[in-house]
């Protein structure tokens, strides 16, 4: 069932199609009768309709050119019923005193083709083969992008260059003059023919890239100096860069020459701030380069179709870090058996693939410990501190499959938020999965009911609030931040202008970038009044920085509740898996310190007073023992133990390399085994 807002906005979509028929129709009668007043009315109309619909709504008018309706046909046809009306008008002599203009009318749709050749031409001389971010590109010859809309944007194009047109012939139907219809054709033409003409000045070698084959040469020349070391390889779609962002902090600290390399070109602007090198290689016969370069190994934080592809370069050893670890079949998926290693986190990771038996070897498998989780601050210890007791409700969301017991949001979202909402000494922030409804559309409805109940019961609260002087500094923390981590572009700017703003970072803003990341979390939180309930679903406050915010955090079966582990704070899960208590725990080791809540959440009440009363929390023992079989050691740090797993991996694609160079070098070339055959057939 559709809700309320899809449902309304298709109702807004069917009157704007039936209004532009009615307008079409009412063209046609004006045009016949002949009747200018309701000529020019219904071809004004039509014409605002389809401008309006252009900004308003895209999506609309891309549907009407899959039925061949495109906006070509509609202003062609809008165009000449306006010239049939002024032929009927004009009388015997209309077709004499109306020819400019139909001579116009065609030359200007020829200027259009021709605008619209040039633009395809532009493109193409402005598409690379890769995309680079904190790169120098000196010497692919970079320029600015033209308007869009004269590069990308023909439908909007046609239709305001039309404008002139439309309005000098209906000006002309109503004074009965013709020099107005050929003063605006004609103004209309002018309009396509300078927009053509200047467009063209971007296919001045001047003005254009270097062409693909100068470009994979600079691309060779580039990784012949920058030398990478360590790599890490990404490939998702649009609400999947999350998985890689995770990551970016821990490659920056790596020992070596660090790369990022993607895949799809939209991911360029997905991936947040970093001083690492980022190379986007969309073609795999592009993504050979990396074979040739000094690339010795490369991280994984997921799999992916286009995986395979990098896969089989044997040149650069693989290892597979997930995106995060959870009990979940995902994390023990059979296509890690591709990979050279398997980099988890502690100890139940190791067993998790060895009980999965999906072909990973023992030898194979890395403990590193989770080195993003170093901002996680630890427990204080004691009971909380304060009148409310803050609780993180960061359910996980649907998956693939439709196992009922992957999120909580459907079967018991609202209940658990109902049971906290009922404690007047709660304070709840709610920040759901990004993926939440991606698949299956009751999660998406139960995800809105719940954020409906928590900004209701904040409405409902009062109480004292920060003053003035603490928004002013959230939004002095936040346009800082944002100064460092947005690139802000010009709406005009393609992806070769957004490469040339993006080029090298200066030295030492990662630093500045974390240092100014910290200072808005601060500022964030002190914004708000301590009472008050949160709906968080922006990038912005991090599920990291909840976590130092919360008292108890409420999930799933997912890496959130591993993650959370790392403060050893206390935490619950839902079990909507339809198994019992017993058979959950047993299943899935990550909620043996947990108090597991039934769909109903009847268990909420007892929960929080065990995390008020530090005595009635038995579970805290469990947590710590659990923390270190799930994340590793504390000591040495993740870090220390991440970096000497990737220098070790490096060392075996060095051995490797040497073992291929020394085999090589016992084989003779066939050159010379034919020489030495020779001279001995010679001797002989």
């Amino acid at each position: 069932m559709p809700s309320a807002g899809t449902a309304s906005r298709r109702a807004a979509q069917l009157a704007a199609l039936l209004s532009m028929l009615a307008l079409f129709v009412a063209q046609l009668v004006g045009a016949l009768l002949p009747d200018a007043t309701l000529l020019i009315s219904s071809s004004a109309a039509a014409l605002a309709l389809d401008l309006l619909l252009q900004h308003r709504d895209p999506g609309l008018v891309a549907v009407l050119g899959k039925i061949r309706f495109d906006v070509m046909v509609r202003q062609l046809q809008r165009d000449m019923l306006i010239l049939l009306g002024l032929l009927r008008l004009g009388g015997e002599d209309a077709p004499r005193d109306y020819a400019p203009v139909v001579a116009g009318l065609v030359l200007f749709y020829g200027a259009h083709l021709a605008c619209q050749v040039t633009a395809i031409l532009v493109r193409r001389s402005r598409t690379l083969p890769f995309l680079t971010r904190n790169i120098d590109t000196t010497g692919l010859r970079l320029t600015s992008a033209p308007p869009r809309l004269l590069a990308r944007q023909h439908s909007r194009r046609l239709l305001r260059f039309a404008v002139p047109a439309t309005a000098g012939m209906l000006t002309a139907a109503a004074t009965g003059e013709e020099f107005w219809a050929v003063a605006g054709v004609s103004a209309a033409l002018a309009c396509a023919l300078g927009g053509t003409a200047y467009l063209a000045g971007w296919l001045r070698p001047g003005n254009r890239p270097v062409d693909e084959a100068r470009a994979l040469e600079w691309l060779d020349r580039w990784l012949a100096d920058y030398r990478p070391t360590m790599g890490m390889y990404f490939s998702g779609g649009t609400t999947s860069a999350y998985q890689a962002n995770m990551w970016l902090s821990t490659m920056g600290a790596l020992d070596g020459s660090p790369l990022i390399v993607l895949r799809e070109r939209f991911m360029m602007q997905k991936i947040e701030a970093t001083d690492v090198p980022v190379l986007c290689i969309p073609k795999v016969v592009h993504l050979m380069a990396l074979e040739k370069s000094t690339l010795k190994m490369m991280l994984h934080p997921a799999n992916s179709g286009k995986t395979s592809q990098v896969l089989r370069m044997p040149s650069i050893k693989h290892a597979f870090v997930n995106h995060g670890e959870s009990d979940k079949l995902s994390s023990c998926n059979p296509y890690a058996k591709a990979y050279d290693e398997v980099w988890v986190a502690g100890p139940a990771a190791r067993e998790r693939y060895q009980l999965a038996d999906i072909g990973v070897e023992d030898k194979d498998v890395v403990e590193v410990g989770r080195p993003q989780l170093a901002p996680i601050a630890p427990a204080a210890g004691g009971a909380p501190a304060g009148p409310y007791l803050t609780v993180l409700y960061a359910p996980t969301w649907e998956g693939w499959d439709g196992n009922p017991g992957n999120t909580s949001v459907i079967l018991a979202g609202e209940n658990i938020v109902r049971a906290l909402l009922a404690d007047p000494g709660v304070r709840l922030l709610y920040k759901p999965h990004p993926m939440t409804g991606s698949v299956d559309p009751r999660a998406a409805r139960a995800d809105q009911r719940v954020q409906a109940l928590i900004r209701q019961a904040a409405a409902e609260r009062s109480g004292p609030r920060p003053g003035p002087e603490a928004a002013a500094e959230l939004a002095r923390r936040t346009a800082e931040l944002d100064r460092l981590t947005t690139c802000h572009f010009r709406d005009s700017a393609d992806e070769i202008e957004r490469m040339l703003l993006q080029s090298t970072p200066e030295k030492g803003r990662a630093e500045t970038v974390e240092a100014a990341t910290a200072a808005w979390e601060e500022a964030y939180w002190a914004s708000l009044p301590e009472w008050e309930h949160q709906v968080v679903t922006e990038a912005r406050p991090s599920l990291f920085g909840c976590f130092n915010r919360s008292d108890l955090l409420i999930s799933d079966v997912s890496s959130v509740v591993s993650d959370y582990l790392t403060s050893e704070k206390p935490y619950a899960v839902a079990n909507t898996s339809g198994l019992a208590e017993e058979e959950f725990r047993a299943a899935f080791p990550t909620v043996g310190a947990a108090t597991i809540l039934t769909p109903g959440a009847e268990g909420v009440p007892a929960l929080l007073a065990a995390v008020r009363d530090p005595a009635l929390d038995h579970l805290a023992a469990a947590r710590a023992e659990l923390k270190v079989r799930l994340l590793g050691p504390a000591d040495p740090p993740s870090l220390t133990r991440f970096n000497a797993a990737a220098l070790a991996l490096a060392a075996k694609s060095d051995e490797r390399r040497a073992r291929m160079e020394a085999r090589a070098s016992e084989i003779p070339s066939p050159r010379l085994a034919a020489a030495e055959e020779s001279e001995t057939a010679q001797g002989g």
